[in-house]
């Protein structure tokens, strides 16, 4: 997650970006942080995908094969 501090200051360099004011070196840590916060969402987004089952009115599990090679794939590395 990242932390309140990152966030308010891609929010403070949003802001300054829409009045045209930002320097060279603002619009590279804006763009590193954009990137940073994009990789933080993804890595939770996948997470809680991965925590998910589901399962039909049979109880039997019916989640799609593509989630669980994917869940197979992310845990690969609990297998070694």
């Amino acid at each position: 997650m990242l932390s309140k501090e990152k966030i308010n200051r891609i929010n403070e360099l949003s802001k300054k970006a829409k009045e045209n004011n930002l320097t060279t070196e603002e619009a590279i840590e804006q763009q590193q942080l954009r990137q940073e916060y994009i990789q933080t969402f993804r890595s939770s987004f996948n997470n809680q995908l991965h925590s998910i089952k589901v399962v039909d009115e049979k109880g039997e599990d019916v989640t799609p094969g593509k989630l669980k090679m994917s869940k197979e794939k992310g845990n690969s590395h609990l297998k070694h």
